[in-house]
């Protein structure tokens, strides 16, 4: 049983994080207040979240203006999804033992 808990990515605990790659996972990209009203949040705790999925390069973080107004928009990884992607078989494999 304790075999079924190694390929678990300790980064996708957090259910911020999971939500986080779920939209990037399905979407192109996603915007800062698309994802902070997809999983009502407030703007820090989006922001503390993203950065750690970004230093673990798990996202990219792109920040640009439309008009005058600042627009930060994320986008996952190639190596992102793979571990999202790893994470969830490992959740699948999980559930098959139990």
């Amino acid at each position: 049983m304790i075999e079924a808990f190694q390929n678990i990515n300790k980064a996708f605990e957090s259910k911020v994080r999971l939500g986080i790659m779920a939209v990037l996972m399905v979407n192109e990209e996603a915007d800062f207040n698309m994802l902070k009203e997809l999983l009502s949040l407030t703007d820090g705790n989006l922001a503390s979240h993203t950065r750690a999925l970004e230093e673990l390069g798990y996202i990219v973080c792109r920040k640009s203006f439309v008009g005058r107004k600042p627009k930060t928009s994320f986008q996952a990884t190639t190596q992102g999804r793979a571990a999202f992607k790893a994470h969830i078989e490992a959740l699948e494999n999980f559930l098959k033992v139990t």
